[in-house]
């Protein structure tokens, strides 16, 4: 895969694409409802920002059911891949509070169900 670094810079340069990458370095992967809770920010907002991260090929989804989850690509080239494991490692208190929004609500597998239904 070709990634241009400006593509991914850019990505990180907007504090929400920042946020989703840096939870889906912690979590693996996560669906729409629990970015939008844990942001607090709106579905349309975060789905425009998953679309972008997917199409410059960052993220990946999948799905399960009549959720959509998505995870950090894992054919990003190995600079890349670099790049958001040592940003994730020195700025993990970026996302403390969203991830604990998110335990707070329950486990992994119960989430969406709970939020996704809000």
């Amino acid at each position: 895969m070709q990634l241009a670094p400006i593509t991914l810079f850019k990505s990180l340069s907007d504090p929400i694409r920042l946020s989703i990458l840096l939870m889906l370095k912690a979590e693996g992967e996560l669906c729409v409802c629990e970015f939008s809770e844990a942001l607090d920010e709106v579905q349309p907002k975060i789905s425009r920002n998953l679309a972008l991260l997917k199409t410059a090929e960052i993220v990946i989804n999948r799905r399960q059911g009549q959720w959509i989850y998505y995870s950090i690509n894992p054919n990003l080239p190995q600079w890349a891949q670099q790049v958001l494991n040592e940003t994730y490692s020195a700025n993990q208190a970026l996302i403390a509070t969203p991830l604990s929004k998110l335990n707070a609500v329950g486990d992994t597998q119960n989430r969406p169900m709970i939020l996704c239904k809000k």
